[in-house]
């Protein structure tokens, strides 16, 4: 591992690991040094976490028991997946406004995986930080995703094995 990557790797550790708030600043700065990923590579279940920054999606999110995403295809994914009452997991369609698709769309100068919401004008966009870990970024109408100019950031650890309860 180069200087580079483990400077990388670190920030991503205390970023990870901080009880909050994390600087949004650190995160573009982070977002900037990772690689892009092809939309095809991350296909699978991810279990999702926001970045404590005090967006106000992190609210929403957490109202909504958000446990991760689901790429089944590149032409259909399940942004919202949630976890019900019961503690079964649910693609929340009504919450997402639909589905959505993984594009690889140009995002600050790079071309990387992103979701795109069929029902709203909002993009994620994917970078990896390694195999198994996804730093992503909301992004789209400004009223939709900005606070204070800076976007939501989250990040998405790929589920190795099912869950107990796949949603439909």
């Amino acid at each position: 591992m180069s200087g580079d990557e483990k400077s990388v790797r670190e920030r991503w550790e205390a970023l990870r690991n901080a009880a909050g708030p994390v600087d949004a600043d650190a995160l573009d700065a982070l977002w900037a040094d990772l690689e892009p990923v092809g939309a095809a590579s991350i296909l699978g279940s991810w279990r999702g976490f926001a970045f404590p920054t005090g967006h106000p999606v992190e609210k929403l999110l957490a109202r909504s028991r958000w446990h991760g995403k689901r790429f089944l295809s590149v032409e259909d994914a399940q942004p919202l997946i949630c976890r019900a009452e019961d503690g079964s997991l649910y693609s929340d369609t009504t919450s997402g406004r639909g589905a959505a698709s993984l594009w690889n769309i140009e995002f600050r100068g790079e071309t990387t995986a992103t979701m795109v919401y069929d029902g709203m004008a909002v993009f994620d966009h994917f970078k990896r930080v390694d195999d198994s870990t996804l730093l992503g970024v909301m992004n789209g109408k400004a009223a939709a995703v900005s606070d204070s100019g800076h976007l939501f950031y989250f990040a998405l650890e790929r589920e190795h094995s099912a869950p107990e309860n796949e949603p439909e």
